[in-house]
């Protein structure tokens, strides 16, 4: 908070609010990009399913960190070199202004809408066992202490205070992991096939097959996951975001480098972390406490260093999920002032000051919302809420801006097809899934509408969009490609993306 307050008084400007200014090394944004992207589903999440199946939990790790390749390849250079503050500025570019952005800002609300279920799901369940709150009026109490608090840092900070609490969590939070996992591989005579060994005869399968099973129908609901995962990074709007907070592409290139460092680093301590988990706590224990899956990185804590450790551990993942929320809620707050008010609305003409007001009254109410859904989604597995949050992602926002960027011949129809039919598409799968309703670990557990038989809709919503992508185009006699050749070269080469910024 003293850091939050501090770069709040040098927020003068709307770029201050949204972008920081774009003042930020690649170093430090590539650290503050693992703490935004290292979310409690990271650390709380993806250790609990892998104590509780093994080998199948694992497989979260790989996607989430798989994913960066394709955000660093395809992605993070071409959108820092177009100069603009949101995901709407670039698919706005070179198509008619006002139906683009409201449909890019809609998308960016649904996707930071189920991440930051997700992140308050995990907040109530940290802090029901760290106080061993049973009764959910409790937890909702502790998700909505959760939610103030993270709107204060957004009002105080912008996006400059933002980034420092995201620097901050991830130095703790990658020390933290690392400190568990030599203190549990010394439980074992630093022998990490003896540990993955103790989990797997606890239960931490070392074979697929223990989440997914090995039907035919759960072979294709992981290939429909990993779809997810690997593609939706690259298209989450607060990761994309972030890309602008840099001075140049070459940073902006050298801060994805510094963030898949970190992040596979991260990702190779939580394997040890699930099995350390499995083996020292035990897959029932982990499933009975409060707070189920994602409750086995704290409990191995006290497994470990008894309250002290529990209680730093628990500090830290309180901190993880912190800076994620805020990360989130600026994300969402500048698309509703920036696209809708500033640029829809007001047509690029808001009052002095305006925005940024807008902004910070957005704030407040995506804070409410995300209280009232985290207690909606309070006991879910956070990994599999965050899962649902890369396949909206990556069907409604990836394929319009690899089309915007790669294809000259895209166009507005194209662009509105593809991402109202993929955001309706993977809403509607989700809707009828089993993720909602027809299992005993489904969202409503006792209703049963299910329809569609995958857990998360990737393998049908992702080639869909892109194909409503093409078909909107080629049935549409507009043509942009005057504006794509302009496009294409501000994004190849950065030309006039200095002089974008200083106009915003």
């Amino acid at each position: 908070m003293a850091f939050v307050i501090r770069a709040g008084r040098t927020n003068k400007t709307t770029a201050d609010m949204y972008t920081a200014g774009g003042a930020f090394t690649g170093r430090q944004n590539g650290i503050a990009i693992s703490g935004d992207y290292l979310s409690a589903a990271s650390f709380l999440g993806i250790a609990g399913a892998i104590a509780l199946s093994g080998y199948d939990g694992f497989l979260y790790s790989v996607g989430f960190l798989v994913a960066w390749l394709v955000a660093l390849l395809l992605v993070a250079e071409l959108l820092r070199n177009t100069g603009r503050f949101t995901m709407a500025d670039v698919l706005a570019f070179r198509m008619r202004e006002r139906p683009v952005r409201t449909a890019a800002a809609t998308s960016t609300l649904v996707v930071s809408f189920f991440y930051l279920l997700a992140q308050m799901a995990g907040a109530g369940g940290l802090v029901a066992l760290l106080l061993n709150i049973t009764d959910r009026t409790g937890q909702s109490i502790v998700i909505a202490v959760v939610g103030v608090l993270m709107i204060t840092y957004v009002l105080i900070g912008g996006m400059k205070g933002t980034t420092y609490v995201q620097i901050i969590k991830a130095v703790l939070l990658i020390a933290g992991a690392a400190l568990m996992s030599v203190w549990v591989l010394a439980n074992y005579g630093m022998n990490f096939s003896d540990l993955l060994g103790a989990g797997a005869e606890a239960g931490a399968s070392l074979e697929p097959g223990a989440k997914y099973g090995l039907t035919d129908m759960s072979k294709l609901d992981f290939v429909s996951l990993a779809l997810a995962l690997v593609l939706g990074t690259a298209g989450l709007p607060h990761i994309l975001m972030r890309f602008y907070t840099v001075p140049t592409a070459k940073e902006a290139r050298k801060s994805v480098v510094w963030a898949i460092g970190l992040i596979g680093v991260f990702y190779l301590f939580t394997l040890t972390l699930g099995y350390g988990a499995a083996a020292l706590v035990g897959p029932e224990r982990i499933a009975a406490s409060p707070g189920g899956a994602n409750s086995a990185a704290p409990l191995l804590a006290y497994e470990l260093g008894g309250t002290l450790l529990l209680g730093i551990i628990s500090a830290v993942a309180f901190a993880t999920i912190l800076a994620v929320v805020a990360g989130l809620t600026i994300t969402a707050s500048a698309s509703f002032a920036h696209d809708i008010y500033a640029s829809v609305i007001h047509k690029g003409n808001a009052p002095a000051g305006a925005e940024v007001r807008v902004a910070r009254i957005s704030a407040v109410v995506v804070g409410v919302v995300a209280i009232g859904g985290g207690i909606a989604a309070n006991g879910q597995n956070i990994a599999f809420l965050v899962a649902l949050a890369f396949a909206v992602a990556a069907s409604a926002n990836l394929p319009t801006i690899l089309y915007s960027l790669f294809w000259k011949r895209f166009n507005t129809r194209g662009c509105l097809w593809s991402i109202y039919g993929g955001l309706i598409i993977t809403l509607t799968l989700i809707a009828f899934s089993p993720a909602v309703s027809g299992s005993p670990t489904s969202m409503f557990p006792n209703a049963d509408w299910q329809l569609f038989p995958l857990s998360n809709p990737g393998l049908i919503s992702i080639p869909a969009s892109f194909l409503l992508g093409y078909l909107g185009t080629i049935t549409s006699k507009e043509h942009l490609e005057n504006k794509a050749a302009e496009m294409e070269v501000r994004s190849l080469t950065g030309a006039g993306a200095e002089k974008v910024a200083l106009k915003h």
